[in-house]
């Protein structure tokens, strides 16, 4: 079948190629559409509980994760020159459009009452611009006494502060958000210079915006190394400069069929599916490989170009494609998953490898019929003296030191194992930044002086409207206080901002500010505080407006449910679910569960949610690439004597990795798990190029497996380490990312493909020796 495959493309090459470039043609159109995604990762199915949740939080509420924190430490604020300087950053931050409202010590109010009419109205401590100092003096007395603000825009004990910049809801999902973040960064950078102070950047906004507009450049750097380091050892083996530029145009349209099926499907370009172009380049090239080195050793038997170019689609063309089977397998298994993201990536990354075969299969041979044949300059590299000694050694091994073999692999089994048991799962939030990375640095600095910057919501439901009106929601809101107390108690979390600490402000304002009243409202206070917890009158304004905006932003619109808002540290997978489920047990002990229901939400939950989904996910896409590749190999050979042989050597290397990875102290986690499958899909291409011409060459050697073993050292040898090495160069790239999980995906593959090589040219054959004996017996 393959001799007629090779046959028609040569006969049919010209309209073959026609319709390859005019496919690439329309692909690039739509590859040159495909756009970033603004979104934070999409881990969690659209029908998971706490999805929905989250979903249904933000229907009544809005963002929870659309502000950004610009912090700096200094005992010298409160001099009138530094405070209008901070003033004059205040107010140009608020005139960039996109941003909603801005957070600081310069907007801070105060609730005073008005003796004539007994309400209570707000005012602002600072007035524009600060004269004197005694008059800065005297405002920044009144901000201290304030309790409402500590902890929340200040640490006293560190001279910490904090200016929060609330990006408007329609834009911090789309690209727009990208401008609007710049303007604040410039901005805040105008005022770093003046000021002299050193600013801190966190929250959602800056840490999503920075992460996508680094995946977007390395996108490019490394689809520019992977092409060029590519192309450089491409010209090193082949000697070549059209055989490099061939190889180089394969990669290259799977490249861009890569992105214009991104556009296709509806996706955008995401941590995950960025990685994909470069991955097709270094897939890519080893189909050239194997097929430029069938060609060559065909035309030194045959001396004819198109003889050599249909032997080499009819040996190696069932070869490639069962090992683009594995290697797409290996990738799209992750569309089993019921995680949004790794779907995406699985469904783009295993089509466009299958897509890479096609292209490979009919630009390969068709363009080299129109080449000259190659030189003996081009064929040198068959007769490599290092790679001969190589293989001898591999021989040596093989048929010399079988039981020294088998011990070592049985050594490595138990290192690999015992490194296994010390595996732990855990993921964080800005997990795949270095520890000396500004972005998580100034997290870590916002986690040092506010206890952190990651949102976290509870919401109380009293299952009623208007449940939280009048009076008779006081009991309520004290016990959502003494939550509060708990939860300002845990050293990860910053005090809560809800409706109970509103109310607790208003009762000092009503008491002439007075510190020592910063509490809850009592029976005695009760006929002043109802005025503020009735449902509002059509066009309310006055004096309760202001109250009545906050309230709106912990209540929603039947004052039925209202919400404490957390900021906590980023703590890990790890420590968050017991921690929630303390909150949890906590929460119960205060609301009935018969009269109130109480839910935890917001980013850190989904978070939390997403990283399970992702680790389980990618557990499940293991076993069955595992399943599949197994019963490809089983209908390749169709004995399962040469199935248990292929899988041996392909476990021990991934068993190794997971070993590394524990005494090196790498946890489990969604940028990391993600190695097992690439490498297995990848790995299994060795077993199967193997294992072909073993099965091919059997019936040359009348069945004599030592004989054709041998001969399958020596013919498949030099192909499959010009590959490995291809492919171990091609994602130790990888490891010059900005991004750790990035960077375990370059050096644990490889890792992983190095032993791969060793387990596929030594320990295979011993074990088709060892069983073919028993097998006589």
């Amino acid at each position: 079948m393959w001799q007629k495959i090779g046959e028609l493309v040569l006969r049919y090459r010209l309209p073959l190629l026609i319709i390859l470039f005019a496919v690439t043609g329309v692909m690039g159109y739509y590859a040159s559409k495909v756009k970033m995604s603004y979104e934070f990762a999409k881990s969690i199915p659209i029908d998971n509980p706490k999805y929905k949740e989250y979903l249904a939080f933000k229907q009544k509420f809005g963002e929870d994760g659309n502000l950004l924190a610009i912090g700096f430490q200094t005992d010298k604020l409160f001099t009138p020159e530094q405070f209008n300087r901070l003033a004059k950053f205040h107010d140009t931050l608020k005139r960039i459009s996109g941003v909603s409202d801005v957070l600081s010590v310069v907007s801070a109010i105060n609730l005073v009452k008005n003796d004539s009419t007994e309400k209570l109205q707000t005012k602002l401590i600072f007035p524009r611009p600060i004269t004197s100092q005694s008059e800065l003096d005297s405002c920044r007395d009144i901000f201290l006494s304030l309790p409402f603000y500590k902890g929340l825009m200040y640490n006293p004990d560190t001279k910490a502060y904090l200016v929060g910049v609330r990006i408007e809801n329609d834009v911090i999902n789309k690209k727009r958000r990208d401008t609007v973040v710049a303007a604040i960064e410039n901005t805040a950078a105008a005022f770093e210079a003046e000021s002299k102070l050193e600013l801190r950047y966190s929250g959602l906004p800056h840490i999503r915006n920075n992460l996508m507009t680094r995946i977007g450049a390395e996108m490019k750097w490394f689809l520019l190394g992977s092409i060029i380091f590519s192309a450089v050892i491409l010209f090193i083996f082949f000697r070549s400069f059209s055989t490099t530029v061939l190889s180089l145009a394969v990669v290259i349209i799977g490249v861009i069929y890569s992105l214009g099926t991104i556009y296709l499907f509806g996706f955008q370009i995401t941590l995950l599916t960025a990685l994909i172009p470069p991955l097709i380049v270094v897939i890519g090239i080893p189909n050239c490989i194997y097929f430029l080195n069938k060609y060559h050793t065909s035309y030194i038997h045959r001396s004819n170009k198109m003889e050599a170019l249909v032997e080499m689609v009819r040996k190696m063309g069932i070869v490639t494609l069962f090992c683009n089977i594995a290697a797409a397998i290996g990738f799209a298994v992750f569309a089993l998953t019921k995680s949004a993201v790794l779907k995406e990536f699985g469904i783009v990354a295993g089509i466009n490898i299958m897509a890479l075969f096609i292209i490979s299969l009919i630009l390969l041979p068709a363009a080299l019929s129109y080449l000259p044949v190659p030189k003996q300059k081009h064929t040198r590299y068959l007769q490599n003296r290092w790679l001969a000694a190589t293989l001898k050694r591999v021989e040596l091994w093989v048929f010399g030191h079988t039981k020294f073999v088998y011990a070592l692999t049985i050594a490595i089994v138990i290192f690999s194992i015992t490194g296994i048991l010390r595996l732990r799962s855990e993921g964080f939030i800005v997990d795949d930044l270095p520890k000396t990375d500004k972005v998580y640095t100034d997290l870590k600095f916002f986690e040092q002086h506010f206890k952190g910057i990651m949102p976290l919501e509870i919401l109380i439901d009293t299952r009623k409207k208007n449940g939280f009106t009048g009076s008779r929601a006081l009991p309520i809101f004290e016990k959502i206080d003494s939550f509060s107390q708990y939860i300002a108690s845990q050293p990860e979390m910053a005090r809560p901002l809800s409706l109970a600490e509103g109310l607790k402000f208003a009762k000092q304002g009503f008491y002439d500010g007075d510190s020592n009243n910063y509490s809850m409202p009592n029976a005695f206070d009760g006929a002043f505080v109802a005025d503020y917890l009735r449902a509002p009158k059509n066009n309310q304004g006055g004096e309760g407006a202001s109250f009545q905006k906050l309230m709106s932003a912990f209540m929603d619109s039947n004052r039925q449910v209202t919400r404490i808002s957390i900021n906590m540290a980023d703590i890990g997978s790890k420590r968050l679910p017991l921690m929630l489920d303390s909150l949890q047990k906590k929460a119960n002990t205060f609301f009935d569960s018969t009269k109130y229901d109480v839910q935890l939400t917001g980013t850190s939950v989904t978070f939390l949610e997403g990283s399970r989904f992702i680790i389980s996910g990618l557990k499940e896409s293991i076993f069955w690439a595992f399943l599949l590749i197994s019963l490809c190999m089983l209908y390749l050979f169709k004995s399962f004597r040469i199935l248990i042989c292929s899988l041996i050597p392909n476990i021990i290397p991934l068993l190794l990795t997971a070993g590394v990875m524990g005494w090196v102290g790498i946890a489990i986690k969604p940028s990391t798990v993600l190695v097992f499958s690439v490498a297995l899909g990848i790995a299994i291409d060795i077993t199967i190029r193997f294992l072909v011409n073993y099965k091919q060459e059997m019936p040359h050697y009348r069945n004599d497996v030592r004989e054709t073993v041998m001969h399958t050292i020596r013919q498949t040898g030099i192909s499959i380490i010009y590959t490995s090495l291809v492919l171990i160069a091609g994602f130790i790239i990888f490891v010059f990312s900005g991004f750790g999980g990035t960077q375990a995906l370059g050096w644990l593959t490889s890792l992983t493909l190095l032993s791969a090589t060793i387990t596929n040219l030594v320990l295979l054959p011993v074990l088709l020796l060892t069983t073919d004996r028993k097998k006589n017996k």
